[in-house]
């Protein structure tokens, strides 16, 4: 069960009592660490499968999860996810704990949000109800009530998409609008069962019974309330191993905080906090600029960043491309990446990974328009978002009537008449704040008034009519095969994949990071973001970006702040120094009673020995010894060299033991060549170890100052 397991994954796995910390950096095979540490306990005897519960975040993850676990002889663990888990037991301990059947469990909450707001006077579209959808998901998982959610809101930094008076009201009224119609939601089961736990200590009992081991996978996107959860599943216990990586922490906005993993070791301080950093996903070359990526960042969760350390053979460079328009980018990309399934790739192993949904449109005609298959993740394809299919209808309508629409009167160009048709589907000439599903909405509508300027620039005389059949054609071109395609998909969508080939696209200011990430936790959040990006690529990365939004366009974009120091001809913002990352390794914690004692390290990782003439790493143990390479000049004083070797003999005759076992000659050398003034430098001399410190350190001391040593008789 444990081969093939590196020497940190095997701790992982070995380790089976008390609290284990694990701290993994991407593709460093954590889900492999704890899968086989699940089924090491169970094969071993030492864990008994009904007693084991392993949480994670979603469906796929938990799956796949179960299917290693079979896989290794394991059956009859739990692998859920949180939801799922405490699902299974509110339905069982509903009769015992409220009485009566269980609410029914309502899918989706939209409808019922749009009641409470109907309810309350207040009237919203279809992204504004999703975006108060979200302010009440997050105010259940961070256990925020309606009263208190304006003022949570603020401290939060969270940007309302309506006033927070009229967003509380709308969360109250949805709350009781569920109790009237005897239904709950997924944030309620959590809710719920934290309550049932909290209030009933025979059901606690008997959960805690039940499962006596815990593992946590991606527990740097924990929120409040199932950290809550999680608390009341232990109890007193602490057989608990967490999973995480606090650079990988992307979905704060849905009440997600690394805080829990971070504070793992002071909650715990007996913690057992293993660090795994071998990649053994991507190539030393793309390691090599996601760990620069992270170098820059500042902040509690780059204090704790982990340097990767690839463990495959060499690969090509990040490759850097900068386009004058976003056409030629997309363009630029589908032609590689036509190329690269024509040398063989298949393109299920080529992503092109953006920020935003509304980016995809570009990218899609692309990749159709050079004959290559795609396949939309985590969005919808653009030409089938309601947004967009609404507005392909009012273009429709005013190309057919636009005679009698009273909008178009003033209006003779193509580009003002799609901009005064999609004005009344919410277009505006400013972006709205925030980053919510109005974003979205206006971001999709915005690339439809780019595109009636494009078209009308390559098509001058073009009619609106004309720009509908245009849609028409693309709309159909781009019913490509999904199941063999390249992937397109936001960066957030991407997290927990990875492909042999990536192409990151649109890396420039005002995207990445995004317009309206203001704040330095946002800006970090934006710099993370990217990060996972980059590492989810095995071989080739593309990163690419352009000067201009259409073509001809006013060239003023810049590349993202993010590669500064890191692309070709760029050099480090300010000058800034990168941060050194945690390096590998396993550390104990060290119990006690009241005590929360420093941790201590029982692997760290060296840093490589450098020739201090020349700076070449050395790797020779003699020229270990020397600190410097044979072939490099000396600068040994011959006069202390001939002393040092005078004083050995001595010790050796008088001890009985041959000179070697005193000191070697080229610690001598070293020592001639140092020249220690004090115990501390001394002690830095390779060859000069703690019980020949304590034995000869003064003698060679004084010799070095020019004194007599005291010597060592024959008695010693």
């Amino acid at each position: 069960m444990l081969e093939g397991l590196d020497p940190e994954q095997r701790e992982v796995a070995t380790a089976l009592n008390g609290p284990v910390c694990v701290l993994a950096g991407a593709g460093t095979g954590k889900t492999r660490a704890i899968t086989h540490r699940i089924a090491y306990g169970v094969r071993a005897g030492i864990l008994h499968p009904s007693t084991v519960l392993a949480v994670t975040f979603t469906n796929r993850a938990a799956g796949e999860m179960r299917g290693r676990l079979r896989q290794l002889g394991a059956q009859g663990v739990q692998a859920r996810t949180f939801h799922s888990a405490a699902l299974r037991q509110l339905q069982y301990f509903w009769p015992k704990a409220i009485g009566g059947s269980m609410p029914r469990l309502i899918d989706r909450k939209i409808q019922f949000v749009a009641d409470a707001a109907a309810a309350c006077g207040v009237r919203l579209d279809r992204n504004e109800l999703r975006d108060v959808t979200a302010e009440i998901e997050w105010s259940k998982v961070t256990q925020t009530v309606p009263a208190d959610y304006a003022p949570a809101a603020v401290k939060a930094g969270r940007e309302a998409p309506r006033d927070p008076a009229e967003i509380a009201r709308i969360y109250s009224g949805y709350e009781d609008l569920k109790r009237d119609r005897a239904v709950i939601d997924f944030e309620d089961v959590l809710l719920l069962t934290v309550a049932v736990l909290q209030d009933r200590h025979d059901i606690a009992d008997q959960v805690r019974a039940q499962y006596q081991h815990f593992v946590v996978d991606e527990y740097q996107d924990v929120s409040p309330l199932q950290q809550r959860l999680l608390e009341l599943w232990l109890g007193e216990r602490d057989n608990l191993c967490v999973v995480g990586d606090a650079s990988q922490t992307i979905y704060s906005f849905t009440g997600a905080t690394p805080d829990h993993l971070l504070d793992f070791r002071a909650r715990h301080p007996g913690a057992t906090v293993v660090k795994l950093v071998r990649d053994y996903r991507s190539s030393p070359q793309v390691v090599h600029l996601a760990n620069g990526l992270l170098a820059q960042a500042r902040g509690r969760a780059a204090a704790h960043r982990l340097e990767l350390v690839s463990q495959r053979g060499p690969g090509p460079e990040p490759a850097y491309t900068e386009y004058t328009d976003e056409p030629a980018e997309a363009e630029g990309a589908a032609r590689r990446i036509r190329e690269l399934i024509d040398a063989g790739t298949a393109p299920s192993e080529i992503a092109v990974l953006f920020r935003t949904n509304a980016q995809s449109e570009t990218y899609e005609q692309a990749l159709a328009d050079a004959g290559v298959p795609y396949q939309l993740r985590g969005a919808e394809r653009f030409f089938d978002r309601p947004e967009v299919r609404k507005a392909g209808v009012a273009l429709r309508g005013a190309a057919r009537f636009g005679g009698n629409d009273a909008l178009l009167d003033d209006v003779v160009d193509l580009p003002s008449q799609v901009r005064a048709v999609l004005s009344g589907e919410g277009w505006t000439s400013q972006p709205p704040a925030g980053s919510g599903a109005v974003r979205e909405r206006w971001e999709s509508l915005a690339a439809l008034v780019n595109l009636a300027h494009d078209f009308a620039a390559a098509r001058p005389g073009a009619t609106l009519a004309d720009l509908v059949a245009e849609l028409d054609e693309r709309a159909s071109a781009q019913h490509a095969p999904t199941v063999q395609g390249v992937t397109l998909a936001s960066l957030h969508s991407a997290k927990g994949l990875e492909w042999d080939v990536v192409f990151l696209v649109g890396v420039a200011e005002g995207m990445m990071p995004i317009t309206y990430a203001r704040t330095d936790e946002q800006i970090e959040e934006e710099r993370r973001l990217l990060y996972v990006g980059v590492t989810r690529a095995r071989e080739r990365l593309h990163v690419s970006w352009s000067l201009a939004r259409s073509p001809g366009g006013r060239a003023s974009r810049r590349p993202s702040r993010f590669l500064d120091g890191l692309r070709p001809g760029s050099s480090a913002a300010g000058g800034a120094r990168a941060a050194a990352g945690t390096v590998g390794g396993i550390e104990r914690g060290v119990t006690g009673v009241g005590t929360a004692a420093a941790p201590v390290v029982r692997r760290a990782q060296r840093t490589p020995a450098r020739c201090r003439v020349c700076g070449r790493t050395l790797t020779d143990a003699g020229e270990m010894k020397l600190m410097r390479c044979e072939d490099c000049p000396s600068d040994m004083d011959e006069g202390l060299y001939e002393r040092l070797i005078e004083w050995r003999a001595e010790q050796a005759r008088l001890t009985g033991q041959p000179a070697f076992c005193v000191f070697t000659e080229k610690t001598l050398m070293a020592i001639a060549e140092t020249v220690p003034e004090d115990a501390a430098d001394l002690a830095r001399i390779p060859g000069v170890g703690m019980r020949k410190f304590k034995r000869f350190g003064a003698d060679v001391l004084a010799i070095c100052a020019g004194q007599d040593p005291a010597g060592v008789t024959d008695d010693d």
